[in-house]
């Protein structure tokens, strides 16, 4: 069977198991010459989520004629993601507040180079059409089962508004699963309650998925691009990752300024349906910048308030782990 033919619960999870390909798959670029200090020995693996940034890459064209080569890591969450950057595999990581400060506790190589600004209405917690679950209140003894894993912002979003209503943790059972295999069990209806992020919350949401509460007023809507200290401390990558991080900054304003152009392209590169696509590129963290002062207080808020409700079992001191500005 094709996948045209295929049954349509099929064909969504072959697309979603598209987004979340093995580590290292992707095209590597061919070098250009190179202007100024010479990078054609160098290669940077780029990591990724559910495609979102070579999406916004490739849409934008940004990295053609690079003079370094370089290849995409797709994963379907930050957790195997920063696995992967622990272990040396990964120059450049893209995540979410939340998940940026979990993998920095168990990495003590992990420096945040850059922010992205996206929307806390790319998550939320959602439950099936016929759910007797009208509003947070009523999760109180269900089930609720959180992607990615322990550590997200999913279950930062979850555990705000458990607290909005006079509700903790311990008031839910709390079930951790990692999305494509989540958005299945939620399409077959095994899964009735699931706090999950973006695509696989915009796609669930355009397939009839009923929306409790989102991620406004609770989500910092800020995302993060991280790198080793190794990759740092290497000149010639350093250099690479900072013409990178430039590319990437043009292509979210390249981005922001075409959003019907850019959600055509990121519906055809992550074989998304084009509505649910459409919501995805909306709200999604296109615009660039380096970390600020205000950003890392952000971040800093987040972690104390991770630290206090347990989601992270210590402090982290954002101040840190941060580098303002990346420069070759």
């Amino acid at each position: 069977m094709n996948p045209a033919s295929a049954p349509p619960r099929r064909r969504v999870l072959q697309r979603l198991a598209a987004l979340a390909a093995a580590p290292l798959a992707g095209a590597i670029a061919r070098p250009a010459q190179a202007a100024g200090a010479d990078l054609s020995g160098v290669t940077l693996v780029l990591g990724d989520q559910a495609g979102g940034l070579r999406a916004l890459a490739e849409a934008a064209h940004v990295l053609d004629g690079t003079p370094y080569r370089f290849r995409w890591a797709n994963f379907q969450g930050a957790a195997p993601l920063f696995e992967a950057q622990r272990a040396g595999a990964i120059d450049l990581a893209p995540a979410g507040d939340l998940p940026v400060l979990t993998a920095a506790l168990g990495d003590p190589s992990l420096r945040i180079v850059a922010t992205r600004v996206g929307s806390p209405t790319s998550l939320g917690i959602v439950v099936q059409p016929d759910s007797p679950v009208r509003t947070v209140a009523d999760l109180k003894g269900q089930t609720v089962v959180v992607s990615s894993a322990r550590g997200s912002i999913s279950q930062y979003q979850l555990y705000g508004a458990l607290r909005e209503h006079g509700l903790a943790p311990r008031d839910v059972d709390v079930r951790f699963v990692l999305p494509v295999d989540a958005f299945a069990a939620f399409e077959a209806k095994r899964i009735g309650i699931w706090a999950t992020f973006d695509p696989y919350y915009g796609h669930a949401v355009r397939r009839g998925a009923r929306i409790v509460r989102d991620g406004s007023g609770i989500n910092s809507g800020l995302a993060f691009l991280t790198s080793p200290v190794e990759t740092l401390d290497d000149r010639a990558k350093r250099a690479a990752l900072a013409d990178v991080l430039a590319r990437l900054a043009r292509a979210g304003q390249w981005a922001l300024a075409h959003p019907a152009h850019y959600a055509s392209v990121y519906a055809s590169l992550t074989r998304l349906p084009p509505d649910a696509a459409t919501d995805i590129a909306r709200r999604a963290a296109l615009a660039q910048r380096s970390l600020s002062g205000a950003d890392i207080d952000v971040l800093q808020r987040v972690a104390d308030r991770a630290a206090a409700d347990a989601i992270l079992p210590r402090r982290v001191d954002v101040a840190s782990i941060a580098i303002r500005s990346v420069s070759a």
